[in-house]
């Protein structure tokens, strides 16, 4: 019975989806490389013969959390625009849908955590701001105290999933998360990242255009 090869990018992407709910949970210090191998289901020294330094796999983690956060940026302004929409409102919406995604926001957390004894993961995380401001830029012409406002807000959301306050139904719960409470006639009723009003409404810079 043949079997299929993986080839080495796959091998790459595999690594990576692994290292994904294993950094999320521990850390990038605290995530050992054998952990990793294990995970992705391969040798430990294979792994190095992908990444050859714990730091280069680190880098690649992030690139492709702040690359996935990109692509829904993208993708959300280019579907608003089609529907003669202004894309600012989109993006926070997407934003607000990613926060869902509990493994890419932790990650984002522990690459802040770890960036000033990291000067490479540092780096990325520095490119990835650039590109990610540049491009809430470009697309809805705000002026540099929107834009400033959008990611103080998204940080502000970051931190919340971090400290799970979605689940905390207290005033100074909702003050920060931008919700009302649950809806305590349904005990089923959840309130989550997306159904916050902070992300949707507070995240669109797209009203706050620079002067012509």
């Amino acid at each position: 019975m043949s079997t299929t090869r993986m080839s080495a990018e796959e091998r790459r992407s595999a690594i990576i989806e692994a290292a994904m709910g294993l950094v999320a949970q521990r850390g990038f210090d605290a995530t050992p490389t054998l952990a990793i191998a294990k995970a992705a289901g391969i040798s430990h020294a294979y792994l190095f013969r992908l990444f050859p330094s714990k730091e280069d796999l680190g880098v690649a983690l992030v690139t492709h959390c702040n690359a996935v956060i990109h692509q829904r940026f993208v993708h959300a302004a280019e579907a608003a625009v089609a529907r003669g929409e202004e894309p600012g409102p989109a993006m926070g919406t997407a934003y607000g849908e990613l926060l869902q995604e509990r493994d890419i926001i932790l990650v984002q957390m522990h690459a802040h955590a770890a960036s000033p004894t990291h000067p490479e993961i540092r780096a990325a995380m520095r490119e990835a701001f650039r590109d990610l401001v540049e491009l809430v830029r470009d697309t809805t012409g705000a002026a540099p105290d929107a834009i400033n406002a959008f990611f103080a807000k998204g940080m502000l959301m970051n931190i919340s999933v971090a400290l799970d306050l979605f689940a905390v139904d207290e005033p100074w719960a909702h003050t920060l998360t931008g919700i009302s409470g649950a809806d305590d006639t349904d005990p089923a009723c959840a309130v989550s990242p997306a159904s916050s009003g902070l992300v949707a409404d507070d995240l669109a810079v797209a009203g706050a255009r620079s002067p012509d």
